[in-house]
């Protein structure tokens, strides 16, 4: 909203007003308002809802050796975390740009289904919103995506060429025209381009439309593992926040060279008309992870509950896509994805022991975060485990320090794949 009035006083001559075309200027205000509305609406917020005694019940103190320090805390955080990023991208965002438009109906739909299941587990203790309900509605908003990027004239790209001369040295350029494509970019490759409909072109003239289609279901996935897999991650104090925080640094420094031609023509990579909005949305979102780790660092005074992990998941997930950098979500989100197949794993061996009568686990516990802080003796002897490690209980904040760091080593070579191929 303040965009669209300064940039109407610009015409008037009115001094400052032009700073607001500038993606630098906003995003620092952005950053800025975030921070401070995630930190005093949350203060309000923790009130609000222990006045009201609306907390999450006792954790298993089988799984969770700390569970009982944590009696009481309030839960649906993540609504601290959503109301933080609207309001400034309210403020401070094009709200005719696509992208950011496709960026908030992911916050919103995402943190309706999230209240939904944490509503629920309130009102039932801990039965919450059936797994099937949450799976569809992560589809249906990976379809709604795919299908806007497919059909909207606005979602463009400028594919990156390398053009030879005659002397053998090579540079990099953009088509004139912005075109709707299926590119995505591959990492660590020097060609780096990926077309969908190349991978369907034995279909001859439908292989643009298959193209399509296989790209609708990618991005349908992308969502639906991406948001699954923060919703495990969030199980400690801090764990789930601080890790996406350095996810949405990482995806707002791969958006804005994106958005930017030169930086774009020099890194050889497509740039994205319009992206930079991204940048001013990453920008909330990393502020309202900021000053929601004010209140949800260990000892932690809230949880964020599905209404923030399913919504985090959710925003990474799409921002990937819509910058057609979804094959980098593996190692940005290395510790979700870690996370998932963590518990893939554990249910598949456990399912195959109990056919044969056994108690088999690859972990000491999943996701593979619990497996650090069993306590020795905690398990019963009965059981068969494959990777017994660690051998002792580290400390919940030591946890999740460490994945914090492990996060930050993935997001530095997310982002050193721009130069090394």
């Amino acid at each position: 909203m303040l965009y669209y009035l300064f940039r109407y006083l610009e015409q008037y001559g009115i001094s400052g007003a032009g700073m607001w075309q500038y993606i630098s200027f906003r995003g620092l205000l952005t950053l800025v308002l975030s921070l401070l509305i995630s930190m005093w609406f949350g203060q309000y917020f923790i009130k609000w809802m222990k006045r009201r005694d609306i907390s999450e019940a006792q954790r298993d103190s089988s799984i969770d050796p700390y569970g009982t320090e944590k009696k009481g805390v309030p839960t649906m955080g993540g609504i601290i975390i959503i109301v933080s990023i609207i309001v400034p991208c309210l403020l401070f965002g094009r709200l005719r740009n696509i992208y950011m438009l496709m960026m908030l109906a992911t916050t919103l739909w995402l943190g309706v289904i999230g209240f939904a299941d944490d509503y629920l587990k309130l009102k039932n203790n801990k039965d919450g919103l059936r797994p099937i309900y949450k799976l569809a509605g992560q589809a249906l908003l990976g379809l709604a995506i795919g299908l806007t990027l497919w059909q909207s004239p606005d979602a463009v790209i400028r594919e990156n060429i390398t053009i030879s001369r005659h002397d053998n040295t090579e540079t990099i350029a953009h088509k004139s025209e912005p075109v709707k494509s299926t590119i995505t970019t591959i990492p660590f490759v020097k060609n780096n381009n990926l077309s969908y409909s190349r991978l369907f072109s034995f279909m001859g003239k439908y292989s643009t439309a298959a193209g399509w289609i296989f790209f609708v279901l990618m991005v349908t996935f992308v969502v639906m593992a991406v948001s699954n897999g923060s919703n495990l991650n969030d199980g400690m104090d801090g764990m789930c926040a601080g890790n996406s925080a350095i996810m949405g640094v990482t995806l707002a420094i791969l958006a804005y060279v994106s958005s930017h031609i030169n930086l774009a023509g020099y890194l050889n990579i497509m740039f994205v008309p319009g992206s930079e909005e991204l940048v001013i949305f990453l920008l909330a979102f990393v502020g309202a992870l900021i000053g929601f780790l004010w209140y949800n660092a260990y000892p932690a005074q809230v949880f964020m509950g599905d209404t923030g992990s399913l919504t985090i998941g959710g925003i990474i997930a799409v921002t990937a896509i819509i910058i057609h950098k979804e094959l980098l979500v593996p190692v940005i989100c290395f510790v979700f994805l870690a996370e998932s197949i963590s518990s893939m794993l554990q249910t598949r061996v456990a399912a195959m022991g109990n056919k044969r009568g056994k108690k088999w686990r690859v972990f000491k516990r999943a996701p593979i975060h619990d497996a650090f802080r069993i306590k020795p003796g905690q398990l019963s002897p009965e059981l068969r485990i494959f990777l017994n490690w660690p051998k002792g209980c580290w400390l919940e904040s030591k946890v999740t320090t460490r994945f914090w760091i492990v996060t930050i080593i993935m997001a530095s070579l997310a982002i050193v794949t721009l130069k090394i191929r």
